[in-house]
């Protein structure tokens, strides 16, 4: 009997066993596959991401510009080899760069969440640059500021840039983002040019803490406080210290970048009116200036901060009677202490000019003109001295089809020093005798006019074509003049990098121009 049963418990189990290993073998069923949904709460190429109520957008653009006449892929020839205008100037520019962006919106009980990233991988063509014994150098590393490129020829190499990156939430905008003081067209009101004087800039994105008010019909309010460090710091130049006077090589006393270190962010308001036909904006920012030592040390002493401010109006006026579509924008700033809010960050080196050109003064080797543009300057012992701009931007854009638009546009921007600061700079007799000029207007200068008060003028036209949706071509032509108030010949020291020899040139009025080619595929 015990034999009898364990034979049946022993074929139970075999065949327990061997039901779980055919069970084991068995296809098991598939789950349902789960379909990207298309998310239509925040308009068209959003897509709920599988298994979230999170809405997600994909997009950016493929673009390649070749730019004529410059050194620079988006300001022109305003200062270094390209501001030279010999065989260093280069004849054209190239970059090609592709940009990435990721918007996110999410649907919670306090309102939509965003997030937005944007990023480029970009290639620029570089520059070659002198070293006084007849050789030159590819985008030397260490001798130019950040190269445009990874490595000097590099095949792969190549550059990336984070334009934006912040959150949304319940009024509140965290993170790099373009700055509220911007019009909502920022540099471009009717151009691809970069380098337009006269508001806000900030394209690529400033670092800022902000709340927006909706009030209703299109009316809105935003408060905000941003980083001033990256985009807003023009210069705070101590005058006791040798630098260079816009040119590598050459040293002078026009003074040092003092900076001390970050006290206090930019602190911005803005009103902003939207309408039907076009919309109004007034924008406010407080800018500090916050210098650091006289000298090397703390027993040297420092100037008191001081801060700075600038106010824009802007107006674009929507679908006026030449045309469906045409669009006029127009804007107008007032700076003292915050340069950077009219002569913007894509601008720069129209805030630092230096420009050479051809000259008929018996004697003299070639003419330059000078033009900076800092926040403000001091001398040891003395108080920082805010400088003043004010200047306005503007363009016209006609849709002649739907494939075809054309625009005129147009920028200035004035910079001037109060008498002190002038003092400073050019002495007591208004000729560098005396000023922190001397040095470089020496002796052998003849100058009947030291005046840092200068201008600049912009005047261009774009014509767009769009063949086919999101594939534009554009050509971009851009007149520069700088109208400085230096006057007389100076003895210049001669600027290696850019071949420029030590000779005697004559202070004058400069102009250029450029031109910019662009092919752009967005997605």
């Amino acid at each position: 009997m015990k034999m009898v049963k364990s034979l049946i418990l022993g074929s139970a189990a075999a065949l327990v066993a061997v039901g779980g290993a055919q069970a084991a073998d068995l296809p098991v069923k598939a789950k349902a596959v789960e379909y990207v949904k298309v998310c239509s709460l925040y308009g068209p190429g959003f897509y709920y991401i599988p298994g979230t109520d999170t809405c997600i957008k994909l997009g950016g653009y493929l673009r390649v510009d070749v730019l004529a006449n410059t050194n620079s892929d988006h300001t022109g020839n305003t200062s270094g080899a390209g501001g030279a205008n010999n065989r260093f100037t280069n004849g054209y520019t190239w970059r090609s760069r592709e940009d990435l962006n990721i918007d996110t919106r999410t649907a919670t009980e306090y309102g939509v969440v965003r997030t937005f990233f944007d990023a480029t991988f970009s290639w620029t063509t570089d520059n070659y640059a002198g070293q006084g014994n007849g050789a030159t150098v590819y985008s030397p590393i260490g001798t130019v500021q950040a190269p445009n490129n990874a490595s000097s020829g590099a095949v792969a190499g190549g550059t990336v840039g984070v334009y934006y990156a912040f959150i949304q939430f319940a009024g509140f905008t965290i993170g790099k983002a373009v700055s509220q003081f911007s019009a909502p067209w920022a540099n471009y009101p009717g151009n691809s040019y970069d380098g337009l004087v006269g508001g806000g800039g900030t394209i690529t994105g400033v670092n800022q803490f902000t709340y927006t008010a909706q009030f209703g019909n299109g009316v809105s309010l935003s408060l905000s406080a941003q980083d001033q460090t990256q985009y807003y710091q023009a210069g705070v130049a101590n005058l006791g210290a040798p630098a260079t006077f816009g040119v590598v090589g050459n040293t002078n006393t026009f003074g040092l970048s003092d900076y001390a270190g970050t006290i206090a962010p930019d602190l911005v308001a803005m009103l902003r009116v939207d309408q039907a036909w076009g919309l109004f904006q007034a924008s406010f920012a407080a800018h500090n200036n916050h210098a650091a030592y006289y000298g090397g040390t703390e027993l040297t002493g420092h100037p008191d901060d001081k801060w700075g401010w600038a106010g824009q109006l802007a107006l674009s006026i929507k679908n006026i009677p030449t045309g469906p579509g045409d669009t006029i924008n127009l804007q107008g700033v007032y700076t003292n202490g915050a340069t950077r809010y009219n002569i913007q960050d894509l601008a720069g080196s129209a805030g630092a000019n230096t420009i050479f050109g051809g000259t008929n003064v018996p004697g003299a080797y070639q003419s330059i003109g000078f033009g900076l543009a800092p926040d403000s300057i001091f001398v040891t012992g003395g108080q920082q001295q805010l400088i003043t701009t004010y200047g306005f931007r503007g363009a016209y854009v006609h849709n002649w089809n739907p494939n075809w638009n054309t625009s005129i546009y147009g920028a200035w921007a004035q910079v001037n020093y109060n008498g002190t600061a002038k003092s400073y700079l050019c002495g007591p007799t208004g000729t560098g005798v005396g000023g922190s000029l001397s040095n470089f207007f020496s002796a052998a200068s003849n100058l009947t006019s030291c005046n840092p008060d200068y201008s600049i003028a912009q005047i261009g036209t774009q014509t767009q074509w769009t063949p086919v949706k999101n594939l534009t071509f554009s050509a971009d032509f851009t007149y520069t003049r700088l109208d400085q108030s230096f006057a007389g010949t100076l003895t210049f020291p001669g600027a290696a990098g850019i071949g420029k020899p030590a000779a005697v040139y004559e202070l004058k009025d400069q102009n250029t121009y450029m031109l910019l080619l662009r092919a752009q595929r967005n997605w």
